[in-house]
């Protein structure tokens, strides 16, 4: 196991621990003492872009529930681990990742797919053009610069490594390098990494600047899936199951909302989220967006986008003990457009 494997699940064991030490007194959004359940979400956003619940609050969807910013974050592993220590209410990762934290007794429960891969939204793994790098036996000893380690792009990417014949030691020659999404692209551009991993309305940017190549991305390599979702704390869904509905059924409606309108409406509303939320960002990213990539109507889970990764994290040996099965770590209770049904 290397280093970074290492320290990523010292971290998710510690947000463990620090969630059974802290209980629901860290709960600041939660239930009132008179008996009424939360009408407020205390949650972590993205620079300059709009998530699926800031759509839905925007849209009017959330009913009651209102969304309280608590600052951005980079990666998922981290949003979720505010989440298991109550820092924030809900967070979102890539399912993987969410995976490790249950599997390291981390009382979460997955409740609605928010990102996915499609053939207009996916990762991609970027070089120069003039690069030679082409085939995955090319990557041995070069780095590989994504959003976070542990997580979706390293998942996919060794996912590729290993059906392109690397064995484990060859696939270790690969360095992984963790960056800001933002600076991702220059990090390529000025050659301090070989290789970029680059999604959504980044990678369709930095695509439409010129000068680089795609070697493979997560679409093509495992189709159309969703991969990640949104977790709340187990005590958190005891308290408020239907403030958690409420949420779920928002998110849902924002999904199918984005996927009907067309592409001009969605930009523009998200143009004017950005600009009516005073953050002092740079609203230029959501003019790339395409779709939410979410493959389950409504970000109905299905059971194998976290049967895939279970699979590859034992077989990765990260997982100890038992594997848990992935309806002990999602539900799909919540959401009304299960089985066909509509919101």
């Amino acid at each position: 196991m290397s280093p970074p494997r290492r320290t990523l699940l010292r971290a998710l064991a510690a947000a463990t621990t620090l969630t059974l030490l802290a209980g629901a007194a860290g709960c600041g959004g939660d239930a009132r003492a008179g008996g009424g359940q939360a009408t407020e979400l205390r949650y972590q956003g993205s620079v300059g872009q709009v998530t699926l619940p800031e759509l839905a609050a925007d849209l009017g969807y959330l009913g009651d529930v209102r969304l309280k910013w608590i600052g951005n974050v980079t990666g998922g592993p981290q949003d979720i681990q505010a989440t298991a220590t109550g820092q924030s209410d809900f967070g979102g990762a890539f399912n993987g990742a969410i995976v490790k934290l249950a599997a390291a007794n981390a009382p979460i429960t997955a409740v609605v797919s928010y990102y996915g891969s499609d053939a207009q939204t996916f990762q991609g793994y970027y070089v120069l053009d003039d690069s030679p790098i082409r085939s995955p036996r090319d990557l041995i000893g070069h780095k590989v610069g994504m959003n976070t380690l542990g997580a979706h792009a390293e998942a996919v990417l060794k996912t590729w490594l290993a059906r392109g014949g690397l064995t484990p030691a060859e696939i270790k020659q690969v360095e992984l390098v963790a960056l800001p999404p933002v600076n991702t692209e220059q990090s390529l551009r000025q050659k301090q990494i070989d290789v970029a991993v680059l999604g959504g309305v980044i990678r369709d940017k930095a695509v439409a600047s010129g000068g680089l190549r795609t070697i493979v991305t997560d679409y093509e390599l495992l189709g159309a899936f969703s991969g990640g979702t949104y977790v709340f704390r187990d005590d958190f869904i005891r308290r408020n199951p239907e403030t958690v509905k409420a949420f779920v059924t928002g998110v849902g409606k924002a999904i199918e909302w984005a996927r009907t309108q067309p592409r001009e409406t969605v930009v523009a509303r998200m143009r004017d989220i950005i600009a009516g939320r005073g953050r002092n960002e740079d609203p230029s990213l959501v003019a790339y967006w395409k779709s939410s990539g979410v493959a389950g109507r409504g970000g109905v889970i299905a059971e194998q986008e976290f049967g895939t990764w279970i699979d590859w994290l034992a077989a990765e040996g990260e997982l100890r003990g038992d594997r848990p099965e992935p309806t002990d770590i999602f539900t799909n209770r919540f959401n009304p457009f299960v089985d066909g049904g509509g919101a």
